[in-house]
């Protein structure tokens, strides 16, 4: 199974987007699946379902950092990689969807009620979601 397909069999259990997509890496970077889906949990739906930055992406984001994070404040050409990765990520997810903000990608605002129900009602999770998280695990891998 590809990293791609376990993100999105992931999300189909009931983990977010950004849990998804960073856990689908737990293994690569010798951590466990629960820890990866305990640090991300609060980065779905646009970051504690507010509708911002896409969980599959900052899922991404996370796995960019672990394979290009900085651990040492004068490594600045580590961080300039990584910043670099990360925008090249973005460039190549908008290119597919047109966005990163959640509430642009889902054409709703997930962060309030009237909207959660919107998002609820018209199955957006299930029909919508799943090709985003599919787009960033296919991105990162590429770039990592």
């Amino acid at each position: 199974m590809s990293r791609a397909e376990d993100a999105v069999s992931l999300f189909k259990e009931g983990f977010n987007c950004s849990q998804s997509v960073f856990a689908s890496h737990a293994s690569q970077f010798g951590l466990s699946r629960e820890l990866c889906l305990r640090i991300a949990t609060s980065f779905g739906g646009g970051m504690a379902r507010m509708g911002k930055t896409c969980g599959a992406a900052t899922g991404a984001f996370m796995v960019i950092g672990l394979k290009f994070g900085r651990v040492r404040a004068q490594d600045e050409q580590i961080r300039d990689q990584n910043y670099g990765l990360v925008r090249e990520f973005v460039k190549r997810f908008e290119a597919r969807n047109g966005s990163i903000v959640c509430r642009e990608l889902l054409d709703c605002d997930i962060s309030t009620p009237e909207g959660l129900k919107l998002a609820q009602d018209n199955k957006l999770f299930e029909n919508v979601c799943p090709r985003f998280i599919r787009d960033a695990a296919e991105i990162v891998a590429q770039l990592i």
